[in-house]
C-alpha cells in the first residue's frame, strides 16, 4: 500500500509539472516521464485465499438448506391445482351448462399453479448447481 501510494504521488507530482509548464517547454522526454516503468497492478501485494474444509461445509450446508426451502414452494403448486380442480368439480355439479367455460379457466389456473412450483423448483437447481 504504500509503494502504491509513493507511486501515486510520484505520478501526480509529474503530472501536474507537465500541465503547468509553457507549453514552448514540453519536450518528449517531460512527455515520457508520464508512463511507468511498470503497471500499476504489479504493485498491489497478492495473495492466495483458500477455503478450509470448515468453511466448504458450511457452504454445502446452507446450499443445502437453500434448496430446500425453495422447494417448499412446490407443495403449495400442488395445493393449488387440488384447490383448482376442486373448485371446478364443485362448480361443474352446480351448473353444468358451463362445463366448457369452467373448464378453460380450471385449466388457466392449473397452468399458473405449475408455472409458480416450476419456477420454485428452477430457484432450487440454481441454487444448488450453479453457486
Amino acid at each position: 500500500l504504500q509503494t502504491l501510494c509513493h507511486t501515486s504521488q510520484l505520478l501526480s507530482r509529474s503530472l501536474s509539472a507537465v500541465v503547468l509548464k509553457p507549453p514552448e517547454t514540453l519536450t518528449d522526454q517531460s512527455l515520457s516521464s508520464l508512463t511507468a516503468p511498470h503497471p500499476l497492478t504489479s504493485l498491489i501485494p497478492s495473495r492466495s485465499f483458500q477455503t478450509s474444509a470448515i468453511s466448504r461445509d458450511i457452504d454445502t450446508a446452507a446450499k443445502f438448506i437453500g434448496a430446500g426451502a425453495a422447494t417448499v414452494g412446490v407443495a403449495g403448486s400442488g395445493a393449488g391445482i387440488g384447490t383448482v380442480f376442486g373448485s371446478l368439480i364443485i362448480g361443474y355439479a352446480r351448473n353444468p351448462s358451463l362445463k366448457q367455460q369452467l373448464f378453460s379457466y380450471a385449466i388457466l389456473g392449473f397452468a399458473l399453479s405449475e408455472a409458480m412450483g416450476l419456477f420454485c423448483l428452477m430457484v432450487a437447481f440454481l441454487i444448488l448447481f450453479a453457486m
